[in-house]
């Protein structure tokens, strides 16, 4: 009689089991990437947009502070606002006078003439806000001081002026300019100070987006808009310094 060894049995996987594992491992790593893929682009998303946002409460900041504290700049116009475009663009301007400056010289006081207008970065080449200060008492109150850059990467800069009843796209005159309103009421005069300016800023939403083709220009996307209302609190103390009437001579003892 012969006795035969029992059979062994070998441990392993079939070619099913191998498949269905290879195509659950191919699904993971396409879920893991989608997922790593839209952090990267969410992030490259997120990143420039806080920046911009931070860049238009800057300058939001910056230009309440000043406008609230505005005071007449001359006695030939104490508050000029126009209306101006740079091709398509809105691209307005305005000048006054502030009490909101520190001295950091000697012969300075807490007066400084302003602008805020737009121009063009010459690093860059897109167009900024930019302030222009000067402290002193100039002969001519629309030029001189210094210039310092806002906010970058703008696509328009909007100012309203309101009396108290209305808003207005412009305000005062120079000489030989007009005066032109989005109003169709009786036009009044619109000199002194404005009650309260409505700030609208227009800021490039990607500015880091390069053009499709090395060729073309880059089709700019739908802006990110930023606005407040900035009230002047000594607008209604000059108006009523102005419109007061003188009163009668103090009487002086007679000293003989």
């Amino acid at each position: 009689m012969i006795l035969t060894a029992p059979a062994r049995g070998f441990s392993g996987f079939t070619l099913i089991e191998v498949v269905i594992s290879a195509a659950l491992m191919a699904l993971i790593l396409t879920a893991a990437y989608l997922c790593l893929n839209a952090g990267i682009a969410g992030k490259k998303l997120v990143e420039p947009r806080a920046d911009i946002i931070q860049n238009a409460r800057v300058a939001m900041a910056l230009l309440t502070a000043d406008l609230r504290a505005a005071c007449p700049l001359a006695k030939e116009y104490a508050f000029l606002g126009m209306q101006r475009t740079v091709g398509e663009m809105e691209a307005d301007n305005m000048d006054f006078a502030t009490h909101n400056y520190t001295p950091h010289r000697a012969r300075e006081g807490d007066y400084c003439q302003e602008s805020f207008y737009l121009d063009k970065n010459p690093r860059t080449g897109r167009f900024s806000l930019w302030r222009r200060r000067n402290p002193l008492f100039a002969p001519d109150p629309l030029s001189g001081g210094s210039k310092e850059e806002i906010a970058q990467g703008l696509l328009g800069a909007r100012f309203e002026y309101s009396n108290g009843t209305d808003w207005f796209s412009n305000w005062g005159e120079i000489k030989g300019a007009a005066k032109a309103e989005n109003s169709n009421r009786d036009q009044p005069n619109l000199t002194g100070m404005p009650q309260a300016v409505r700030i609208t800023l227009l800021f490039d939403s990607n500015p880091k987006a390069q053009p499709a083709a090395p060729n073309e220009e880059r089709q700019p996307e739908p802006p990110l808009v930023f606005q407040t209302v900035a009230r002047l609190n000594l607008a209604g103390r000059s108006a009523d310094a102005a419109a007061e009437p003188a009163g009668p001579p103090t009487p002086v003892a007679d000293m003989n």
